[in-house]
């Protein structure tokens, strides 16, 4: 059994073109001898937001903390999403967290490892990431 606390794990910054204000901590992958799914905590600071963008590869969102605006592509629109929700997003999806809230915002999203973006083998579309200064 692996157990991790999250001050425990380096932060990334998100270097996605877009990307505002947007750190990930990989809490479990592929490193760890994880075989299908990988868990990241990212946390989007006020005013900051992901790049509106898609993957080829669907993902499970837990809001963890404060709020979130949440682009889906379904309606083509925006939905809140608060701490406590699941969200699923499918394959291809156009999707973008966004932080309006005076308060950061932290969700937990789980992906297949082989895009956990541990290494730079990970697929393409998946966003880049680099340390954090300081972290």
């Amino acid at each position: 059994m692996l157990v991790r606390r999250p001050e425990e794990v380096e932060d990334q910054a998100m270097t996605m073109p877009g990307a505002q204000g947007v750190t990930m901590k990989l809490m479990v992958g592929r490193d760890d001898g994880v075989p299908n799914f990988a868990m990241r905590l990212f946390t989007v600071q006020p005013g900051g937001q992901t790049p509106k963008h898609a993957h080829n590869y669907e993902h499970e969102v837990m809001i963890v903390e404060g709020q979130a605006q949440v682009f889906d592509a379904t309606i083509d629109s925006e939905r809140p999403a608060n701490a406590g929700e699941v969200l699923y997003i499918p394959a291809n999806q156009l999707h973008q967290f966004r932080n309006t809230s005076k308060a950061p915002l932290r969700f937990m999203c789980m992906v297949p490892t082989s895009y956990d973006c541990s290494a730079p083998e990970s697929d393409t579309s998946t966003p880049e990431f680099a340390p954090t200064p300081g972290s």
